[in-house]
């Protein structure tokens, strides 16, 4: 990993990470959350731990070989709660066992590359998601969807993880229900729900990355309204495949994700 990583890349993640750690967004506080980009070499680049995402810096990122992290989350030798060998492995990963450790997430984020092939991920904790995650409603989440821009924006099949403990197990539960979603859609998610946790945004830019993270929120709290007032009335199935299959809103969903630079 001598290769210096791009300052473009770098300065997007850093742009990124702040939008979503900005406290009026109410997505992450304090350490929470973490994002990456897939540096498109067998690297990628993640938050380190203890840094916080409304402060990124340049320096707040360690960069990782994918095939490493995925060979610890893959070695079924490694126990699920042995963080002592996970933080050595995780370390080595980054080429410079001395540097920033990673974070302990940085193994949703190998997932999301190599499994889902996402070249931007977000992880973060919006406290209207976790309040239905943190309920015995959180496969309501899931369930259906309420309204076409939820649809258009987080993608036809959202995939609900039940509660991991953060670290290798959470690495693994994610794992494996991206199998099964992948067995059963035959594409990926571009939004995961962790059980008592948070959500995982995947993207191909940084700004849809934020705009399937805000999407989610919304659709959060109007599922709230919506179980204070009696059941969700979800959209037709064959309308959301529909929608998540036409060609305008295909077209909707590319610029949105890929806005043109402002001139000015």
């Amino acid at each position: 990993m001598s290769q210096p990583a791009t300052s473009a890349a770098t300065q997007s993640l850093v742009t990124l990470s702040r939008q979503l750690g900005d406290p009026a967004a109410d997505l992450v506080i304090l350490g929470e959350g973490n994002t990456s980009t897939d540096l498109r070499d067998g690297t990628f680049l993640v938050k380190a731990s203890g840094t916080q995402l409304g402060r990124a810096t340049d320096a707040s990122f360690v960069r990782m070989e994918t095939a490493a992290v995925m060979d610890a989350i893959n070695y079924s030798s490694l126990d699920s709660y042995d963080n002592i060998s996970l933080d050595h492995r995780m370390r080595i990963a980054t080429g410079d066992p001395q540097g920033p450790k990673p974070s302990i997430e940085a193994m949703l984020h190998a997932l999301a590359i190599r499994m889902c092939g996402a070249l931007w991920v977000a992880h973060t904790h919006p406290t209207a998601v976790n309040a239905l995650l943190c309920s015995d409603r959180a496969s309501d989440l899931v369930a259906g969807h309420l309204f076409p821009d939820q649809v258009v924006m987080c993608g036809r099949h959202a995939l609900l993880v039940p509660y991991a403990e953060p670290g290798l197990a959470l690495g693994r539960a994610v794992r494996d229900r991206l199998r099964g979603h992948l067995d059963r859609f035959g594409a990926p998610p571009r939004l995961i729900y962790l059980g008592n946790h948070g959500i995982v945004a995947l993207a191909a830019t940084p700004t849809e990355v934020l705009q399937i993270t805000q999407m989610s929120v919304k659709a959060a709290r109007t599922l709230q309204s919506v179980l204070a007032i009696g059941r969700p009335a979800y959209l037709p199935d064959e309308s959301a495949d529909r929608l998540d299959a036409r060609p305008d809103e295909l077209h909707r969903r590319r610029v949105l994700a890929d806005p043109p630079a402002d001139p000015h």
